[in-house]
C-alpha cells in the first residue's frame, strides 16, 4: 500500500479525542439546536403570552377610556407603560431560550470553552479546500437533511391549516377577542407541531453528527503506534535504561551479597540475601533480592565467596513479597530465620557476632 493510503480503521485513542476537542471539534448538530430554540420559544408565548396580552390590554384600555378625561395627553406615558411591560415579557423570553440553547449544547458536547477555531487558518479560505467540502458526504447530507426539513414543514403546515380551515373561513364572522383567541391557538399549535417534527430530524442528525465525527477521528495502525510511541517514549532508549538499571543492580549486588551471612532461595526463581551481626543489629536484616536474572546473579556472587544457600520455597516467597532490602525480618520469621542461621554458624563455624569459632579436633 503506497504511503498516506493506509486506511483509518483504528478507533481514535484518548489522546486524539482531548486534541480534538481542545480544538472544537465535537459531534455537534445545529439542526438540535434550532429545534429546542422552536420548541422552547413556542412555550414560553403559550405561558407568558396571555399576561402580555392581558397587561397591554389592560393598560390600552385604561388609557383610553372615556372615564380618562387626559387620554389623549398621556402617549409618552402610555408607550413607556407599553415598552416597560413589553420589555419585561420579552426578556423573560429570551432567558428562557437563553438557557434551552444552553441546555442543548450542554447535552451534546458538555462543557467546553475554546477560541482555537476562530484563529484564523488559510485551509479556511483555500478554494481548493472549499471545492472539496462544497462535494463532500457532510455536504451533500447536509443538502439532504434541509430538503427533508423543507418538505416536512410543507406537509405539516399544509395539515394544520387544513385542519382548522373552517375555524379560519368563519373567523371573519366573530368579533376581535376570538379572532385572536383562534390565530393564537393556531400558531401555537403550528409551531408545536413543527417543533415536535424538526425534533426528530435533530436527533436523527445527532446520530449522523457523532458517526461522521467518529469516523473523521478514526486513525491508522501506524497513527496509533506513533502515538503510543511519543506516550511510552522511545524503545531504544527504554531499552537503554533498562540495561543501565540491571547494571546498577548488578553493582549494588556485588557489594552487598557478600556481606550476607546465607541466601534463602525458591531454589531457581528467588534469592534472598540476610545478614546477622548480633552486636549490631536487634534482629536480622535482608540486605539483597532478586528474581530470574537477579536470583542468579545473587547465587553466583554467594558461590564464589563461600556463603551458604538454603533451599526454603515457602519462607523465600513470603520474604520476597513482604521485605525489602536494607529492611529488618518481621517478628512472625524469627523461628524460621533462626533455624537456617543456627544451621549455617554449625555449618561454617561461625557465631551471630560475625567470630569464627574454633572447630573441636581441628
Amino acid at each position: 500500500m503506497a504511503p498516506g493510503t493506509e486506511e483509518k480503521t483504528e478507533a481514535p485513542t484518548p489522546k486524539r479525542r482531548n486534541e480534538a476537542r481542545s480544538k472544537g471539534q465535537v459531534a455537534r448538530s445545529q439542526d438540535l439546536t434550532a429545534a429546542v430554540l422552536l420548541l422552547s420559544s413556542f412555550v414560553a408565548l403559550a405561558a407568558l403570552g396571555p399576561g402580555l396580552w392581558r397587561s397591554l390590554a389592560a393598560i390600552m384600555t385604561a388609557a383610553l377610556s372615556a372615564e380618562n378625561p387626559q387620554r389623549l395627553d398621556n402617549v409618552l406615558p402610555l408607550a413607556g407603560a407599553i415598552a416597560v411591560e413589553i420589555i419585561q415579557r420579552i426578556g423573560l423570553i429570551l432567558v428562557v431560550l437563553f438557557l434551552a440553547t444552553l441546555a442543548s449544547l450542554y447535552v451534546q458536547i458538555g462543557w467546553l470553552i475554546t477560541f482555537q477555531p476562530l484563529i484564523p487558518s488559510l485551509s479556511k479560505v483555500s478554494p481548493l479546500a472549499g471545492f472539496k467540502r462544497l462535494f463532500s458526504a457532510k455536504s451533500l447530507m447536509r443538502a439532504a437533511s434541509s430538503f427533508l426539513k423543507l418538505l416536512i414543514v410543507g406537509v405539516v403546515a399544509y395539515f394544520t391549516l387544513a385542519s382548522s380551515l373552517t375555524a379560519v373561513v368563519y373567523s371573519f364572522s366573530f368579533g376581535f377577542h376570538d379572532i385572536i383567541q383562534i390565530g393564537s391557538a393556531l400558531t401555537l399549535d403550528l409551531g408545536f407541531r413543527l417543533g415536535g417534527a424538526l425534533l426528530i430530524l435533530a436527533l436523527i442528525d445527532v446520530a449522523w453528527q457523532r458517526y461522521s465525527h467518529e469516523k473523521e477521528l478514526r486513525m491508522t495502525k501506524e497513527e496509533v503506534k506513533d502515538e503510543l510511541r511519543s506516550m511510552e517514549g522511545d524503545p531504544q532508549i527504554k531499552r537503554r535504561r533498562r540495561q543501565l538499571q540491571l547494571q546498577l543492580a548488578a553493582q549494588q549486588l556485588q557489594k552487598d551479597v557478600p556481606t550476607a551471612d546465607v541466601i534463602v532461595t525458591n531454589p531457581t526463581h528467588l534469592a534472598i540475601a540476610i545478614r546477622y551481626d548480633a552486636t549490631e543489629m536487634p534482629a536480622p536484616r535482608v540486605v539483597a533480592k532478586g528474581a530470574d536474572y537477579m536470583a542468579i546473579r545473587i547465587r553466583q556472587i554467594a558461590k564464589d565467596h563461600g556463603i551458604p544457600m538454603v533451599e526454603r520455597r515457602p519462607l523465600a516467597r513470603a520474604l520476597y513479597d513482604t521485605v525489602e532490602p536494607g529492611d529488618y525480618i518481621p517478628e512472625k520469621f524469627y523461628r524460621a530465620i533462626a533455624e537456617i542461621l543456627a544451621y549455617v554458624y554449625e555449618l561454617t563455624g561461625r557465631t551471630p557476632s560475625g567470630v569464627r569459632r574454633e572447630v573441636v579436633g581441628a
